[in-house]
């Protein structure tokens, strides 16, 4: 998906692509849909990202998330926003203090429009690119989150993680012992990190944790100037992947059916998680 500064814009573009590639299916199976890093607003000044900024679970008409709950609803799917703006809280902020940061959240809404599950990226991507835009600072307006958030869906535990998250197995591990099958990270990765690392840290995250990952991705080149590399991806638990053509498409769907015996397969004749001697402790 290549996301424009328009929300009104990305969420017509979001309904189409559902439509377009309804999947006609047995209807008592679950449907995960996951949308990249900035769904509904990328390309602009991340200013304009803190004025559209709402409360987490903010359901009122207008807003993006009943939006969403919508789309979700409409095309009876679990939707995964791969990040919106919410109000984040400044620690030792006054109660009722406009924040000077959001959080960068990532959703997830059910096919009846309940928000069942909701994280908070955690590792913000402050660095410096050999690109067009050169800094990203991106903690200057978001305020990283402080929780690990796995969700069952219809008996399989989904972890979730956004885009920088990707470069931290830590988190990947944390969530692997909390049962996750299935870990999401939207993204918007840029062009030259992306044709760099981006398939080769996805098929590390899946191998070493036996789970599948499902990378939602932003492509092109923004309305800012920034150029983000696509080639969203499925990468099971042996490493195989499915790519999305980026060369020739801007907007599509890769898809994967789960296959929960090729995890037990995979887990059971490489048992790392039984021979792992590490311990993790979150904080």
């Amino acid at each position: 998906m290549s996301s424009q500064p328009d929300v009104d814009k990305n969420l017509a573009e979001i309904d189409r692509i559902l439509t377009k590639h309804a999947i006609k299916t047995d209807k008592d199976e679950a449907h995960l849909v996951v949308l990249p890093e900035c769904c509904l607003f990328f390309g602009g000044r991340d200013q304009q990202q803190l004025q559209l900024a709402e409360l987490l679970c903010d359901m009122s008409p207008g807003s993006m998330q009943s939006a969403l709950a919508a789309l979700a609803t409409k095309h009876q799917c679990y939707l995964l926003a791969g990040s919106i703006p919410t109000h984040s809280v400044e620690p030792g902020a006054e109660s009722g203090a406009k924040a000077k940061r959001f959080s960068a959240s990532s959703l997830l809404f059910s096919p009846s429009g309940e928000l069942i599950a909701d994280y908070q990226k955690l590792h913000l991507f402050d660095v410096n690119v050999d690109d067009n835009t050169k800094s990203y600072q991106e903690s200057l307006y978001t305020q990283p989150g402080g929780k690990v958030t796995c969700v069952d869906i219809d008996g399989i535990t989904i972890g979730l993680a956004i885009c920088y998250d990707l470069r931290f197995p830590e988190l990947f591990r944390a969530m692997r012992q909390q049962g996750a099958q299935v870990i999401c990270l939207p993204s918007a990765f840029t062009q030259v990190t992306g044709e760099a690392h981006w398939q080769p840290l996805l098929q590390a995250r899946a191998i070493e944790n036996q789970v599948y990952m499902v990378a939602a991705a932003q492509q092109g080149v923004h309305a800012n100037g920034r150029e983000t590399y696509g080639h969203a991806m499925v990468v099971d638990p042996w490493g195989d992947c499915r790519v999305i053509d980026s060369e020739t498409q801007l907007s599509g769907l890769v898809s994967i059916r789960y296959d929960q015996q090729l995890i037990k397969r995979v887990r059971a004749s490489i048992p790392v998680n039984d021979h792992n001697r590490f311990t993790l402790h979150f904080n």
